[in-house]
């Protein structure tokens, strides 16, 4: 197991649990005791833990794991329900992109698309995230619109009035929302209140709002509302989600497209 993937799975272990001993990690990941020893260390020197006495917890009371480490995280789902969130964006649209691992999938799959590569625009794309305007700024076929702000480290998304500023002044056809969960009751919700008040903003601006999760994420809630659950018309996730909870968002209103 490279050092890379250690630390991905030790950081989701400590998000699940609060706590890790060493002992126990070092016999879950298949190596030594020295090797977790180590790698304890440079998270904690990267403040991405904090070293306790034979283990380690998590740094602060409230812990959102930073998207840098979350990329392996149900990566093939994300990859199969970005395509699909891919294949219902028409060519020429203006589509708006929150961050997150699942909506950076979304922005390469759109990259990919054969028919988007010869009009200009073909798309119009309009982001707070800053890896995913970096990763379409070389495409020629697409407008890549940021909307300012201040970046917060945790997403690599902008957050505050500046980009409050730029998203009152256009319209979308199509927002794309990364969540953290997503319930009937609850609707989509974020860990920051920040980063959820941009993300409505950006729903509020479209046409259509299509939310990508994986099925780990419904039913499930986090603490800062980004939108009500009708205003989604489109769930798109994988075929681990519960047919018991697509029934109930199908009931609800909203076409679920399950890959």
């Amino acid at each position: 197991m490279s050092r890379d993937a250690r630390w991905n799975t030790l950081l989701e272990l400590l998000v699940e649990r609060g706590r890790l001993d060493v002992e126990d990690a070092a016999a879950e990941l298949g190596v030594s005791a020295a090797t977790i020893r180590r790698d304890l260390d440079q998270l904690a020197e990267q403040q991405m833990l904090v070293r306790t006495r034979g283990g380690a917890v998590v740094h602060g009371v409230s812990y959102e794991l930073p998207l840098r480490y979350k990329t392996a995280r149900h990566a093939s789902e994300k990859q199969r329900i970005a395509k699909a969130v891919a294949d219902l964006v028409t060519p020429g649209e203006t589509v708006g992109l929150t961050g997150g691992t699942t909506t950076t999938e979304v922005a390469r799959a759109l990259a990919t698309r054969g028919d988007l590569g010869s009009a200009t625009p073909a798309l119009t794309v309009v982001t707070n995230a800053l890896n995913i305007a970096n990763e379409l700024a070389v495409r020629p076929q697409f407008k890549i619109v940021v909307t300012g702000g201040v970046a917060r480290a945790q997403s690599y998304e902008l957050i505050g009035p500046l980009a409050d500023g730029v998203l009152g002044q256009i319209t979308l056809d199509v927002a794309v929302l990364g969540v953290v969960a997503f319930d009937l009751l609850d609707g989509a919700t974020a860990h920051d209140e920040t980063e959820a008040a941009i993300n409505r903003l950006l729903c509020e601006r479209a046409e259509r709002v299509i939310v990508a999760a994986d099925s780990s994420k419904l039913g499930q809630r986090a603490f800062a509302r980004i939108c009500p659950a009708e205003t989604v018309g489109t769930l798109v996730t994988d075929t681990a989600a519960p047919p018991e909870t697509v029934r109930r968002f199908e009931e609800a209103g909203i076409t679920v497209v399950v890959v």
